[in-house]
Formats: C-alpha cells, structure tokens, sequence
C-alpha cells in the first residue's frame, strides 16, 4: 500500500508558502503531513492530503506546480525505539531512504506516522511486511 505524495514548487519568498497554504484551506483540503526543503530560489512542499484529487485540482486551476509521488506511510508506536525497530527493518534488508519525515495525530494517540520514500517502495513495503510492520494505504489517510 501506498500514499499519494503531493510535491508542490514554491518560490522562496515570503508569503509564498502561505499562497499554498491559503488555497488548501479555502478549498477544505485538510493536510495530514507536510514536509519542506528549500533552495535559494526555490522550495519543494511535500503533503500528504485527505483528498488528493481535489487538491491537484484546486492546485492546477491556482497554477501551483506539482507531482504526484508514491510513498510509504507506516504507523509506528510513539514510544522510544518505535522509529528504531523500523529501521531496522529497512536496513536488514539493504533498503536506503532517500527521504522521510514524520507527522503526529489521528485517532489513535500512542501512534506516530512516518512517511518514507525509498527507491524502491514496493522492496520496502515487502521487507516491513515480513517484520509485522503494515504501510497505511490512501484511503486511511482521511481517517487519521
């Protein structure tokens, strides 16, 4: 299972993050993960959303440049070493991220969520499995 990544192109200006942010709430779009790396002139906004077509829409008709990239989200119990054990699983079966990061929330309070993108999701996927660790699919998200 996977989760639809939304990578947003933004100018690293001020007020530009906001312009996203403004188009997202105006359009009811609720954000379940956001993470933001930046360059000099520019910055790439990954969310992942609760309704991921209606976001691309609103995004395309606002002239937000964006793709869509398929990643993993894994529920991990929020205590120490929850993280670790995951690695550990990823690791132990020669799989590298190529980024990550985590969001907090949902129903279920003992839960945190990780979402990794690896350049082999489904190998991922497969190696978590075989320790007992699901990934969440899209439809889940909206649920959390």
């Amino acid at each position: 299972m996977t989760l639809n990544q939304i990578s947003v192109f933004v100018e690293n200006k001020p007020g530009k993050l906001q312009q996203l942010t403004d188009v997202l709430a105006q359009n009811k779009i609720n954000m379940r993960a956001l993470s933001l790396a930046e360059t000099v002139e520019f910055g790439i906004v990954r969310i992942i959303v609760d309704d991921t077509a209606a976001a691309t829409a609103v995004l395309t008709a606002e002239g937000f440049i964006h793709t869509i990239t398929q990643v993993l989200g894994v529920a991990i119990p929020d205590e120490p070493g929850g993280l670790n054990h995951v690695l550990h699983a990823l690791s132990g079966s020669d799989i590298n991220m190529e980024y990550m990061y985590a969001f907090l929330g949902g129903k279920d309070a003992k839960k945190a969520y990780m979402i990794f993108h690896a350049k082999d999701n489904a190998a991922a996927a497969a190696a978590l499995a075989a320790q007992g660790i699901t990934c969440i699919g899209q439809d889940a998200v909206a649920e959390l």
